[in-house]
């Protein structure tokens, strides 16, 4: 093979290198490039490695055996960061991830530099909530965050503000939107999507794609990537990769709507999910990825894997007898790219040499991963300015986003009448617990940041009530090995206070990875409090001052007993690095929380399944021994400082055909006395159905600001896309028949106006 790739440098001089021309159409480069490269070069751009770094850190303090379950560290046994170094210059690694500083991305783009061909690097990295994994970057809240606040130009502009920081850094290539609909709070990714909801996570996906990738044609445009393709957000047990048994209809009407609408606005990357589907590991699923993903919704982009899944067709789900077996069933099934290894240069080279992979198959996927590079412009700006990053990374307009973003995303559970605080009322206030000043209010996704870079809850507390005496009682940051005295202590102090501020919830950081009890394969068997927290919050309550539980958390929390005593419940998320100023503007009164839950938050586990659009039977016979059968806290649902009301609901029609819309209006008025934004819902139900529909489905919502005694009108259109369902032999179709419109504050019914109109 060397030979000829000598042979074929030789021919190549005597042509022109069209691909090096910026002036020639991308799909010409593409091709000239493509007819240049050997096999080994080919294959190489479909795999992706670790940085050299993350490589150092790992081997030093890893085994060959903790790689087996590990899926955020790596090495590559018998072999060092200089083979890979050397793959870099032989032009045989077509991109990194876990590169996190602008240094290394340089250093190791100049080593692609010295390649044959010199191919650029597509560096991935995973900006969840901005470019948060790698430090000095703005950390903005983490996605449920942003979808309780209903606010998607704010998911737009999180991500294009995210893009520009990502190319600061020699970054071109986010793993994000994550775009699974979360149906199990058990799961430790909830955080990381837009919640339960396909309506509002489609929606929130569209604008982040639109966001990160521009027109994917300038230097502060990214590659977005929808994921994890499909299922995984319900599994069977609630832990991450864990079988998903979906019928095709739950597929094509809850799962699948985010991902066409993704495809729809252009995004060029997708990730297959960890699990299997239906018996099918999702990374060897030629159904998803040929005949849905291109056959279908006409997907040109690639495909790319998640964390050595490919691998796990063999040694996990064993639909493969080794792993070049598994690669040749992933590749033929529709897979790109590889994340990430050692083995699959040589064994796909291989399988193309025996006759088993036709060449023009990996053309396909090359001719994909060098369209994005091309378009990117990495071949003629391969490196970023080191003198010009932090004039970009963490500028005050992306920190006042993320702010703002704080600000709209932090849901008031409960309220009866201690919030907003008033700092002459209490002048000496308690706060404790373990998220009341730690750095974990970033969330997942997020390396540790320059102190003078976050401001924690105590600290904000301390920022907007200067004149109050806050007395801070330290449980440290670990739930699960609180101290019983810290506990104690704060019990007798809490009887010294006014009022006390208990900060609750998970723990998320990921430089302590097998600490943590939330985030990324960090699944629970509960949604309850872990350790001593419900202890701690009983014990401070008891001190029969007024007790405020604020928690911090990516997975709803069925924090039952606090929801029952305490006076207040205000559900923070992960708000980011201006997390904590974000929570003491609310609780003092600067902001009027607006924020909606994108998610239901259960009792307790017994609960689970628990969704707003379930189908009628679902509650059918209530649970025994007086068990409720309602959530703790439904989807749609939050608080203000000022009410509400809503009147004159009216329809244009009573009647419309197949091809016809409806106008759909309701007055709001702000009934309080202060200004607030009201996030108005609307949601349809066919009221009888060839096949079963859900109670109720989001179908519209709107973000209304309104001065105190001011009212509006808001209107909806309802058009036949949104009354559309499969029928019985899951074909798509509008029926004629009676629907139910529903508008309203939250997905209640008490809380929701209704009209009738007929499809004719």
């Amino acid at each position: 093979m060397m030979a000829m790739g000598a042979c074929l440098s030789s021919f190549d001089g005597n042509r022109k290198e069209v691909y090096k021309d910026a002036s020639a159409p991308v799909k010409d480069r593409v091709e000239d490039l493509l007819s240049r490269m050997t096999l080994e070069e080919k294959v190489g751009q479909m795999n992706q490695f670790v940085g050299i770094e993350h490589i150092k850190a790992n081997s030093a303090v890893m085994t060959e055996a903790d790689l087996k379950n590990n899926t955020a560290n790596a090495f590559y046994p018998g072999f060092t960061y200089k083979n890979v170094e050397e793959w870099t210059k032989e032009g045989e690694i077509g991109s990194f991830l876990h590169v996190l500083t602008l240094k290394e991305a340089n250093y190791l783009q100049s080593l692609a530099m010295k390649s044959r061909l010199q191919i650029p690097i597509l560096f991935g990295i995973d900006a969840i909530h901005g470019n948060a994994n790698a430090p000095d970057n703005t950390v903005y809240p983490t996605n449920i965050n942003l979808a309780c606040s209903f606010d998607t130009l704010m998911a737009y502009t999180i991500a294009r503000q995210t893009a520009k920081e990502m190319r600061a850094m020699n970054m071109h290539w986010t793993f994000n939107p994550n775009v699974e609909v979360a149906r199990d709070p058990r799961w430790g990714r909830v955080g990381e999507t837009y919640g339960e909801d396909p309506y509002l996570v489609s929606l929130m996906g569209v604008q982040a794609v639109k966001g990160y990738q521009g027109k994917l044609d300038s230097d502060s445009d990214v590659l977005a990537c929808i994921k994890h393709f499909v299922g995984g957000s319900e599994p069977i047990n609630g832990t991450n990769g864990s079988p998903a048994d979906l019928s095709e209809r739950t597929l094509r009407e809850v799962f699948f709507p985010p991902f066409e609408a993704g495809v729809k606005a252009g995004a060029m990357s997708l990730m297959t999910a960890h699990n299997e589907l239906n018996g099918v590991p999702c990374h060897s699923n030629e159904w998803l990825m040929e005949d849905i993903l291109r056959g279908e919704w006409k997907f040109p982009g690639f495909v790319v894997s998640d964390w050595m899944d490919i691998e796990h067709i063999s040694d996990l789900h064993a639909t493969a007898e080794n792993i070049k077996e598994a690669f040749y069933q992933s590749i033929m099934a529709g897979m790109d790219m590889h994340m990430h290894g050692i083995h699959w240069n040589e064994m796909v080279a291989e399988l193309v040499k025996e006759g088993r992979i036709p060449e023009s198959r990996i053309d396909e996927s090359v001719r994909r991963i060098l369209d994005i590079k091309f378009r990117l412009g990495l071949f003629e700006h391969p490196y970023a300015d080191e003198a010009k990053t932090m004039k970009v990374r963490l500028c005050p307009e992306h920190r006042q986003t993320a702010l703002q973003a704080a600000r709209e995303g932090i849901v008031l559970l409960k309220n009866d009448g201690v919030l907003p605080l008033d700092v002459a009322k209490y002048k000496k206030v308690l706060v404790t617990g373990i998220n009341a000043d730690d750095e974990n209010i970033l969330g997942d996704w997020s390396a540790p940041e320059k102190p003078e870079n976050v401001t924690t809850i105590l600290e904000g507390l301390k920022m907007i009530a200067p004149d109050t005496q806050f007395d801070f009682v330290d449980q440290g940051w670990d739930p699960r090995n609180m101290d019983p005295q810290k506990v104690a202590d704060a019990a007798s102090r809490a009887k010294e206070a006014d009022l006390n501020i208990v900060v609750a919830g998970e723990y998320m950081m990921r430089f302590r990875w097998t600490d943590r009890t939330d985030g990324e394969d960090t699944d629970r068997s509960d949604i309850d409090l872990v350790g001593l927290q419900n202890e701690l919050i009983e014990k401070v309550a008891a001190s029969g001052k007024p007790t405020i539980l604020v928690l911090v958390n990516g997975r709803p929390l069925g924090v039952q007993w606090a929801a029952k005593h305490l006076p207040a419940i205000v559900e923070a998320w992960a708000p980011g690095m201006s997390g904590g100023q974000a929570v003491a503007e609310i609780l003092y009164g600067k902001v009027n929380p607006s924020a909606k839950l994108a998610v239901t938050i259960p009792r307790s586990v017994g609960q689970i399944q628990m969704i707003y659009n379930h189908k009628p039977s679902q509650y059918f016979h209530p649970y025994a021994a007086g068990k409720p059968s309602t959530p703790l806290y439904p989807f749609g649902y939050g608080l203000s400082y000022t009410t509400y009301k809503y009147d004159e609901l009216k329809l244009s029609a009573q009647e419309i055909g197949k091809e016809g819309s409806l106008d759909v209006s309701v007055r709001v008025t702000n009934t309080g006395q202060r200004e607030g934004t009201e996030i108005v819902q609307l949601y349809i139900r066919d009221k009888f159905s060839c096949v079963t529909r859900p109670v109720k489905e989001l179908k519209d919502f709107a973000r209304v600001p309104l001065k105190a005694g001011e009212s509006k009108v808001v209107n909806f259109t309802i058009t036949p896309d949104k009354l559309a369902f499969y029928d019985i032999k899951m074909k798509k179709i509008v029926e004629p028949g009676e629907f139910i419109v529903m508008v309203g504050s939250s997905s209640d019914d008490k809380d929701l106006l209704m009209k009738t109109f007929t499809l004719k």
